[in-house]
């Protein structure tokens, strides 16, 4: 199947409200240091479409009776084979006949292609900004946009009216922790939601965050493998430290005047749910 229940595993770390979930491609090329999703996907960095996508997607779509589905939780819908075969935008096309509620998640800015679709139907975009600092953002996220081209794709949705979240995600001490200025200028824009969580650490990212960031790994080694807590496959910072952390972000986008939503931490301070979905009207 294609559309498929969101969080299959039922992880009790997870908030969101009930959704579906589609991804038109498997595996994504933005090389982020920090993907969880490369840990399950073979050869994930490998962006290919799905087989018989659009055919496959009509026939499930008839079963669909206004769901909320989100468009890509374990890749980014608009990589760069998008521009030539418009799958995404051909699967938009195909919901927006069911009355069904898109989120999309992105850190493309070629979403603003398909602005026309998105504002005509009960949608929201959330855009990935993980800091506002563009030599960051290509340490962290190699082949994505750099995080000033991605600030511009929002405005351009917005200016559309279509309503867009941010997830400042994962936030990892010592490299992006600070988050005032991309905070006060979201808030700028007119963005009313951001969804923010740390850095969970798996073997093989670990492996890449390494190499990319060596001096702030050795900084973060016992914070995570010492004095962290373990959920399954993946290594969380303390959960004081955590907390502290999210706390921080959630005040500085209250008083912004957001909605703040807390991604798989295991404590709730969402003023809204975690995930943006209530923007969609």
């Amino acid at each position: 199947m294609l559309i498929k229940k969101f969080d299959p595993w039922n992880s009790k770390l997870c908030t969101c409200p009930f959704k579906l979930s589609l991804n038109p491609y498997t595996g994504c090329e933005h090389s982020c240091v920090y993907c969880y999703a490369s840990s399950y996907i073979p050869n994930f960095f490998n962006c290919r479409p799905k087989k018989d996508l659009i055919p496959r997607l009509v026939k499930e779509a008839k079963k669909l009776k206004g769901e909320m589905i989100s468009i890509s939780n374990s890749s980014d819908p608009y990589p760069s084979l998008e521009k030539k075969l418009l799958l995404t935008r051909k699967c938009l096309e195909v919901l927006s006949n069911s009355n069904c509620k898109i989120q999309i998640i992105t850190k493309s800015t070629l979403v603003t292609r398909d602005v026309d679709i998105l504002k005509r139907i009960k949608a929201m975009v959330a855009m990935t900004i993980t800091t506002i600092n563009d030599k960051i953002s290509r340490g962290l996220e190699p082949n994505a946009p750099p995080s000033s081209e991605r600030i511009e794709a929002l405005k351009i949705l917005i200016e559309e009216n279509v309503p867009v979240a941010v997830r400042i995600d994962p936030i990892i001490p010592y490299l992006n922790e600070e988050q005032e200025e991309l905070i006060d200028t979201l808030a700028s824009i007119g963005v009313k939601h951001v969804t923010s969580s740390t850095y969970k650490v798996k073997k093989d990212n670990w492996q890449r965050f390494s190499l990319a960031f060596p001096l702030i790994s050795e900084k973060l080694k016992d914070l995570y493998f010492k004095d962290g807590e373990r959920f399954g496959r993946s290594f969380y910072l303390p959960r004081d430290f955590r907390f502290k952390l999210m706390n921080k972000i959630k005040d500085l986008v209250e008083k912004k005047g957001m909605k703040f939503g807390c991604c798989r931490e295991g404590f709730r301070l969402s003023s809204a749910s975690c995930d943006g979905s209530w923007l969609i009207s």
